[in-house]
This record gives C-alpha cells, sequence and structure tokens, in this order.
C-alpha cells in the first residue's frame, strides 16, 4: 500500500507536468498534487500510529484525500480533453486504494469494537455482538 499511495503521488505529479498552462489547471493541478500526497503521507502516519483508534483515524484522512483526489482527477478531465486516458489510469488505481482504505477501516473498527466489547464483558456492544 506505501509503495502504491506513494506511485499515485508521483505519477500525478508528473501528469500534472505535462499539462498545458493555464489558471484552471494551475489551481486543479496544484489541488491533486496536494490530495495525492497527502494521501500517501497520512497513509504513512497511520502505519505509525500510536494506538488503533488513532491509525483508524489516519485512514480517515487518507480516505477523504483520496476521495478529494478523485474528484480533481475528473475536473482534469474535464478540461483536459487529450489527457482523459492517463487521467482514467490514475482515476482506476487511485479509485481501489480508496477501496482497500475503506474495507481496512471498517476491519480496524470491528476489530477495535470486539476487543473492547472483551475487555468489558458487561459491555453494551458486547451484549449485542453475542446476541446477534
Amino acid at each position: 500500500m506505501k509503495r502504491r499511495l506513494k506511485q499515485l503521488a508521483i505519477s500525478t505529479a508528473k501528469l500534472c507536468m505535462k499539462l498545458p498552462f493555464n489558471t484552471v489547471n494551475k489551481v486543479y493541478a496544484d489541488q491533486v498534487i496536494r490530495s495525492s500526497s497527502s494521501s500517501a503521507s497520512n497513509y504513512f502516519a497511520a502505519c505509525r500510529g500510536k494506538s488503533k483508534a488513532d491509525f483508524i483515524n489516519k485512514l480517515r484522512t487518507v480516505e477523504e484525500e483520496l476521495d478529494e483526489t478523485l474528484f480533481f482527477y475528473e475536473m482534469l478531465a474535464e478540461f483536459n480533453k487529450p489527457f482523459r486516458k492517463d487521467l482514467r489510469i490514475l482515476y482506476k488505481e487511485g479509485d481501489q486504494l480508496l477501496a482497500i482504505i475503506v474495507a481496512s477501516i471498517n476491519t480496524a473498527n470491528n476489530n477495535l469494537i470486539r476487543e473492547e466489547a472483551m475487555k468489558n464483558p458487561k459491555s453494551k456492544i458486547r451484549n449485542l455482538k453475542m446476541n446477534d
């Protein structure tokens, strides 16, 4: 995941360097470079999380940044028809990474809930889980 997210940020920046310079591309390219690189850096930070809750919180930031990245790929595609194929490739990779991150958040959340329920046998969460 680290390698894929870092590569997405690098590929995004390289594509943005090829775009024609104009007001729209400057704004959207700057933003997509920021959000794609933020996705990678926040994932690296999540891997060094201080706790499971911290890990989940940082993954949520990765989710938000990847979602923003996908939005700006769409915006760039609207104004740069010759680059749509390249943007589609980046979008597909970003979308796959987003799906993995969302699944990871859900798994980590469920594991955290289970752990908390097991620590506290009188927990309503545990009783709900045990009765389901």
